[in-house]
């Protein structure tokens, strides 16, 4: 039988290991990370030598059990053994969907342990690739309450208040961890609901909400034990469950009269081409201008959603501004 009062032996972050991102903040903070954890090893999705099962039954053993395993949004334990089990089992849930981004089981986004968990099967399909909100109806299993709310009107899922936190933690360290670089998904936290619930687009939501939920649900032993078995598979941390202060350093500014949830100032345009309607990656308060190439105002707005049907097909510059009317970055977008 495993005691809880292990876990915080294994607790052991390397000496020096977040160096080069000690006094930083903001997308600097991010960039330093990203290079601090990039590269892992990686394993695959299924296979008779070492895999993502195999990793699972270690990451989440139950600690009053050693053959069962702890299912992610249930809390239920289950006899490790029974990896999917011809559906009877249990099975792998992407917290990052594996949609957001296209990347299924690929190794890599697809095959890292620091966002799969084991899952009740029924429940997993339930959430399905919903993004991560607070809402009001409860998710029953079969009429077995779960912890778990959703919406009959809205494509969110709200997990159990044990696991709320990880979820925000292991959101972060995907968008941290998955660049755009290598032929890799660069994913991205963003502060709405997309119109478009089967977008393929690698982001993920509800950024305040997971600014929120990383608070509220603070990193447990059981969260610090996990990290440090995926460090000894994978050679890369989470480092949200290290130093959980990063989130606030990353996605959160503050001004002189509140705490804002903020996308670092690295904002993204698609698609790209555009038949006319443009999604912007918009954190609160930002100015999107939409200029021609003879630098006429086509359309102003503060919304992520930016329409500009009816104009002639060409070459659009997408400016954003902030505070002051300072501008953060402008981008070009082929309209067709």
């Amino acid at each position: 039988m495993l005691s809880t009062a292990l876990f915080s032996l294994f607790a052991q972050i390397p000496e020096g290991y977040y160096d080069d991102a000690e006094g930083l903040s903001g997308n600097e903070l991010k960039t330093a990370l990203y290079n601090i954890i990039k590269g892992h090893t990686e394993y695959p999705y299924t296979s008779s030598s070492t895999d993502v099962w195999d990793i699972l039954k270690e990451t989440d053993r139950d600690p009053s059990n050693p053959d069962n395993v702890i299912l992610f949004y249930t809390g239920w334990s289950v006899n490790a053994a029974q990896e999917y089990n011809s559906g009877s089992g249990w099975n792998r849930e992407h917290v990052w969907a594996k949609s957001r981004g296209d990347f299924g089981t690929d190794m890599g986004p697809g095959t890292d342990c620091h966002h799969i968990r084991p899952c009740d099967i029924s429940v997993n399909s339930a959430r399905n690739n919903r993004w991560f909100d607070e809402c009001s109806t409860p998710y029953l299993d079969n009429g077995v309450e779960t912890g778990c709310y959703t919406s009959y009107d809205i494509w969110v899922w709200q997990p159990r208040d044990a696991v709320k936190g990880d979820v925000a933690r292991m959101i972060f360290y995907m968008a941290t961890r998955y660049e755009g670089e290598n032929g890799e998904p660069d994913l991205r936290v963003i502060d709405y609901l997309p119109e478009d619930d089967d977008t393929e687009e690698p982001v993920h939501a509800k950024l305040d909400v997971l600014l929120k939920w990383n608070e509220e649900d603070p990193v447990d032993d059981f969260e610090r034990n996990r990290n440090e078995v995926v460090y000894s598979y994978q050679h890369n941390r989470n480092p949200f469950v290290d130093h959980p202060e990063y989130v606030d350093k990353i996605w959160k500014v503050t001004t002189s009269t509140a705490s804002v949830a903020m996308e670092p100032v690295d904002v993204h345009v698609y698609p790209n081409p555009s038949t006319g309607c443009i999604n912007v990656d918009n954190p609160k308060g930002l100015e999107i201008t939409v200029y021609s190439i003879a630098g006429t105002v086509v359309k102003k707005t503060s919304e992520h959603i930016v329409h500009i049907t009816g104009v002639t097909p060409g070459i659009y510059l997408v400016r954003v501004a902030g505070d002051e009317n300072m501008t953060i970055e402008t981008m070009k977008v082929v309209v067709k």
